[in-house]
């Protein structure tokens, strides 16, 4: 397994080499930027690892950073340095949903501290995303009259009631609700209720 990678941003190159030095003898993989505009041009929805920005930097700022990454649904959790206390800053920032917020000379160990919880997110967000895609995939598969069965099935309804409500043969019913159990992983109605409920949230569209 690799070691964790951290994306350094600081346009103070002494101290990025220093801070660099510093995780890299801690165990993490370091790639350094000399300012926001770099990280940006680099990273992807695909990126992985962990942010450690400077909240003060010229042209694009730590906050204006983190609003873009969340635009460009880069998942990199934020980790921000600052050389002086600011309040208003910090609130923004953890409402903007930083890993923390940190003086820039503080001790090491509350940085690996935040590094590890930021590297924690980012690895439950992306199993939450991995999920929602393979949901998404199930989803596509059904053909539009499975879904219309589908949701008569979360509702709790009986074979008979769902033929009547679209017309079609009670047998007809029970091949759809095999073909969906088949399709979705799933053995219960109870399954398939809880799967709804997850797609509604992976997937604007559903049903």
């Amino acid at each position: 397994m690799s070691e964790p990678l951290v994306h350094l941003v600081d346009d103070d190159a002494s101290f990025a080499r220093s801070l660099a030095r510093l995780l890299a003898a801690s165990g993490f993989r370091v790639r350094s930027y000399a300012g926001a505009a770099e990280l940006l041009a680099a990273v992807s929805p695909q990126s992985e690892g962990c942010v450690v920005a400077d909240l003060s930097m010229p042209g694009i700022d730590g906050l204006e950073l983190q609003a873009r990454l969340a635009a460009l649904d880069v998942p990199l959790p934020v980790v921000f340095l600052t050389g002086r206390g600011d309040i208003a800053s910090s609130v923004r920032a953890m409402r903007g949903g930083a890993a923390d917020f940190l003086e820039k000379h503080g001790a090491k160990e509350e940085l690996l501290a935040a590094l590890q919880r930021g590297l924690e997110s980012a690895r439950k967000a992306r199993g939450a995303r991995e999920r929602h895609a393979e949901l998404r995939r199930r989803l596509a598969a059904l053909t539009s009259r499975e879904r219309e069965v589908l949701q008569h099935v979360v509702r709790g309804r009986m074979n008979k009631q769902i033929a009547a409500d679209l017309g079609i043969h009670e047998r007809t019913v029970k091949l759809h609700r095999s073909a969906l159990t088949s399709k979705l992983g799933v053995r219960s109605a109870a399954e398939l209720a809880m799967l709804v409920r997850d797609a509604a949230s992976a997937s604007p569209d559903f049903p």
